[in-house]
């Protein structure tokens, strides 16, 4: 009895210490199968619903957003956006503080050139259903002329917007206004350059890095107060790759195609590891998820460690009777 009692010691033991660690909710790849999404341009992972990214065609027949359970792939809830005008050309989508939407009307299908663009806000539902939320409108210039943009990003922290026009040779980091007004126009200026012709962009949770796609790369920047630092390049999906988020607690970076039945890609985050915490102060910092998961693997390591002597023990006496 003692070999068949060592063997099954030894299952217990490797099962103890091989507990596969599980995803968090938005952390895998997945794919969107709302027929109606056949030109996702724009990402946000939203914070107060798990799993559910918001995403939006670039042109659409309504001024619609999709919620998208990253679970199944299917669409929870679309939200229609009225307070604003008929939208041109939805090329990105941001989550601010205190979990507002940022949408932004700022490309220029067919080659047109704006006079200004716009941007729209409203409150993230609490509820997942079908709605109709007003959204506040904001338009937007820019100091050196109409731009071509597809990246909008909203610090997590400040609520700044920022956009990143779309120049094959490469673009600038436009900054708005510390605050943004719904009356009048607001001034966006050129800051620093963006070594990349942008598709998306996204901040991560703690706003200390910033990472910039387009359709063969991506380039990941430490923030450093709006003065960016360049960190790594960022290996994307090939294809018309025209949207980017960051998974809810940082630590992927997922990567959204255009196309029906188009497939998000979850890479590991770029550059410091990225924090859940929000300008709310909710969450944790990446490093203390780490932290906590490994805290929490070793628990349940322990746990089945214990079930398992538990188990030789009970067996040893059973066979013992015999």
């Amino acid at each position: 009895m003692r070999r068949p009692l060592a063997i099954l010691a030894g299952v217990l033991l490797t099962g103890a210490f091989t507990l596969p660690a599980s995803a968090a909710p938005g952390d895998e790849d997945f794919t969107i199968k709302d027929p109606r999404i056949t030109e996702s341009s724009g990402l946000a992972a939203s914070r107060q619903h798990p799993g559910i990214y918001w995403t939006h065609n670039d042109q659409d027949t309504g001024a619609y957003l999709y919620a998208v359970d990253s679970s199944t792939g299917e669409t929870v809830a679309t939200i229609t956006m009225t307070g604003v005008g008929t939208p041109r050309d939805v090329e990105a989508i941001s989550m601010g503080p205190d979990n507002q939407l940022y949408v932004g009307d700022i490309g220029d299908n067919d080659g047109v050139q704006w006079p200004y663009v716009w941007i729209y806000r409203l409150p993230e539902p609490k509820t997942l259903k079908d709605q109709t939320i007003r959204a506040t409108q904001y338009v937007v210039k820019y100091t050196d002329g109409t731009r071509d943009a597809e990246s909008m990003v909203v610090h997590p922290r400040t609520g700044r917007v920022y956009i990143i026009d779309k120049h094959e040779d490469g673009g600038h980091l436009y900054e708005g206004p510390a605050e943004l007004s719904p009356s009048g126009t607001n001034v966006f200026k050129p800051t620093v350059p963006v070594d990349m012709w942008a598709t998306d962009a996204a901040f991560s949770p703690d706003g200390r890095t910033l990472a910039v796609r387009g359709y063969l790369g991506g380039i990941a920047y430490d923030w450093n107060g709006g003065k960016l630092k360049r960190l790594e390049r960022i290996s994307v999906p090939l294809g018309q790759g025209e949207s980017a988020s960051y998974s809810p607690d940082g630590s992927k970076l997922m990567l959204g195609m255009e196309g029906a039945g188009s497939t998000v890609v979850a890479e590991d985050a770029p550059g410091p590891a990225g924090s859940s915490d929000s300008a709310t102060g909710s969450g944790s910092s990446a490093s203390a998820d780490d932290g906590d998961a490994s805290g929490t693997n070793l628990k349940v390591g322990a746990i089945a460690l214990g079930a398992a002597c538990v188990v030789l023990f009970g067996l040893r006496r059973l066979f013992r009777r015999r």
